[in-house]
């Protein structure tokens, strides 16, 4: 790890600036009744100075504690001090959950990157703030460590900025410091800094880390929003390049993909080479780690937060979660239903920013379940009371246990169905019941939609189309449906032996029911199969087949395609790649790869004429093809 020369601290500080020092005491004694106080925030919550606050609360009648989530003691927190302390806090935090939710103690929804507007605006005048900052260095300039989030525009705006400080917080490096001369009073206290010990991940936060990092490209960006899920997600990058940081939060487990390489910043728009971030929350081992590095670069929240600035990213990814979704994309994410639980903080700022930048993607994360199983997080109507953080024209990507559902520019009724392809297996039939009584599916689907271990087995019928020949001949194309299986094993039938040679990379005189089920009981989470018909006195006939399957550790898709032999050569499959590229475009994915033999030219030259980029490897006389939709 490559250091910037080591700035010591004032070793004679306390001397230098003695007419500030004071003592905990003599610091809050300076605050009156009445007054609106800020605390810093996280693991850098200035806990000598809560605690010497809290010790006069019954000087300190309705005095307003305004805070963005804290660690540690919060004694401002108790019933028993409601008349002389008010809590009003931006992000609620566990060790101010409690009163808030009794309706003892305020909470502010707000974007986070509007927090320091409040402050400096003047509609929310601090009269002081308590923070933790490093002891000055040889120039006067102290750091505020793990935390410059809102502290640092708290600090330049509120009446009476008082200080604890800490030889034990980490000097990080970017716009993260304070001349001591902007602050009012110094209280030596040397103490650890509040630790937080990383959760280990369940095996339904592990199967959504792998699925949101499927989603992630190699020269990504990307925020990790704060929770159980977003950390996952790195346990799962661990076999991609180049990746960047520009996120408002990190914890230890980012270490390890710095040390292995993966983290680089080396593709980053702005910033590069750096990983930025308002504050970080872990373990001793991370907060030595960040000391004096300088591939870690702090930034106050209107930087780090600002949709502007996210959104100048290439292949920015905002991961944040969510504790409801419901079937028309409104995300629920700082409540349970009247009872307010955490906040809005950054999700907003980032899945717009993200939606915004080129190549970007801006993901919600959630477990299918809640309550061990007992409730659906996936809900026809979102609980009463609970509000809407990211709204139904902002949701991108959504992602469960059981896959991605993309939904910008879907119709209500493409939502419903990907959404419920997403949930819990026990709960599809019933959400598929809802969304028809809501209207937000035809009711003629009902008969059709079926759910067979698990699968979705009716494409949406938006995907219906039509191709008019040059003789004046119609083929229709639709999803496919489980009825068509003699179909599709009359197309196989039907195929020549080199045609079948080329698909199959092999002489084939059967096909195995089991494969001809697969073809046609389709997983619409991760499959799409579309059949081009003619009509015959029989019915249908299929004269044509496209399909991808969606690989489970990329955002690429295998593709095949197959045309009766004398279909060929009427553009048919040309028509049919094009479509499949436009269906996989609308949700979300990458690209496409497929293997072709070396000998089979048409399908080379159907590839090619995409006019999409392309890279294409041979190897034992079979060329593999990626195209990329970017």
């Amino acid at each position: 790890m490559n250091e910037e020369p080591k700035i010591n601290y004032d070793p004679n500080w306390q001397q230098t600036y003695r007419s500030m020092v004071a003592t905990p005491e003599q610091a809050v004694s300076h605050i009156r009744p009445g007054q609106r106080v800020f605390v810093g925030t996280g693991c850098a919550q200035p806990q000598v100075l809560v605690r010497a606050l809290a010790a006069r609360s019954g000087e300190l009648a309705d005095t307003e504690i305004v805070h963005l989530l804290t660690f540690g003691e919060a004694p401002y927190a108790h019933k028993e001090l409601v008349e002389h302390f008010r809590v009003n806090s931006f992000f609620i935090a566990e060790n101010v959950r409690g009163i808030i939710q009794e309706g003892l103690g305020d909470y502010t929804p707000i974007f986070l990157s509007d927090i320091p507007r409040l402050f400096s605006s003047g509609r929310l005048p601090l009269d002081a703030a308590l923070i933790q900052v490093t002891p000055p260095d040889e120039r006067g300039f102290c750091s505020l460590g793990i935390s410059v989030d809102i502290v640092k525009s708290a600090a330049e705006n509120a009446g009476l900025v008082i200080a604890q400080v800490n030889p034990q917080m980490p000097r990080t490096l970017g716009d993260s410091y304070l001349h001591v001369h902007d602050l009012d009073v110094l209280v030596p206290a040397e103490e650890p800094l509040f630790e937080i010990r990383p959760l280990e991940p369940t095996e339904v936060t592990r199967r959504i880390g792998e699925n949101v990092a499927a989603l992630v490209e190699n020269g990504s960006t990307i925020e990790l929003g704060i929770g159980r899920i977003p950390q996952a997600v790195l346990e799962f990058l661990k076999d991609k390049r180049e990746l960047g940081i520009h996120t408002e939060m990190f914890s230890d487990a980012i270490i390890e993909l710095v040390e292995s390489g993966v983290i680089t910043g080396s593709r980053k728009s702005t910033d590069r080479g750096k990983i930025v971030a308002s504050f970080c929350m872990g373990s001793r081992k991370l907060y030595d780690y960040i000391d004096n590095n300088p591939l870690f670069s702090f930034h106050p929240t209107e930087y780090v937060n600002d949709p502007f600035v996210i959104g100048q990213q290439q292949k920015m990814v905002a991961i944040n979660v969510a504790l409801e979704v419901d079937l028309t994309g409104q995300v629920c994410a700082d409540s349970l239903g009247t009872k307010f639980f955490s906040g809005i903080g950054g999700q907003v700022d980032f899945n717009r920013g993200a939606a915004r930048a080129p190549g970007g993607k801006a993901i919600i994360a959630l477990p299918s379940t809640a309550q061990n199983g007992a409730v659906s997080r996936v809900v026809a109507h979102l609980s009463k009371g609970a509000g809407v953080v990211t709204t139904r024209g902002d949701v991108h990507y959504v992602v469960t246990e059981y896959g991605i559902a993309y939904l910008h520019g879907k119709s209500v009724q493409e939502r419903a169905l990907a959404l419920i392809s997403i949930a819990h297996p026990n709960y599809r039939a019933d959400l598929l019941k809802e969304a028809i009584n809501a209207k937000y599916v035809r009711p003629e689907l009902a008969d059709d939609l079926a759910d067979v271990d698990g699968k979705m087995l009716l494409g949406p019928q938006e995907l219906k189309t039509s191709l008019l020949l040059d003789d004046g001949g119609q083929i229709n194309f639709r999803p496919i449906h489980p009825t068509d299986e003699p179909r599709v094993r009359d197309l196989f039938y039907a195929m020549s032996q080199q045609d079948t040679y080329y698909r199959y990379m092999a002489y084939r005189k059967r096909i195995p029911e089991k494969q001809i089920q697969d073809f046609v009981y389709i997983d619409q989470r991760s499959d799409v199969a579309i059949v081009g018909t003619v009509p015959e006195a029989h019915g249908e006939e299929i004269i044509a087949l496209g399909r991808y399957y969606l690989h489970p550790h990329s955002n690429r898709a295998e593709l095949a395609l197959v045309v009766r032999d004398k279909w060929q050569k009427r553009g048919i499959g040309t028509f049919l790649l094009n479509y499949l590229i436009n269906i996989a475009r609308r949700n979300g994915i990458s690209g496409f790869a497929a293997e072709v033999l070396r000998e089979n030219k048409p399908a080379q030259i159907l590839l090619q004429k995409t006019g999409l980029k392309m890279h294409s490897t041979l190897s034992e006389g079979v060329y593999t093809f990626e195209l990329d939709f970017a």
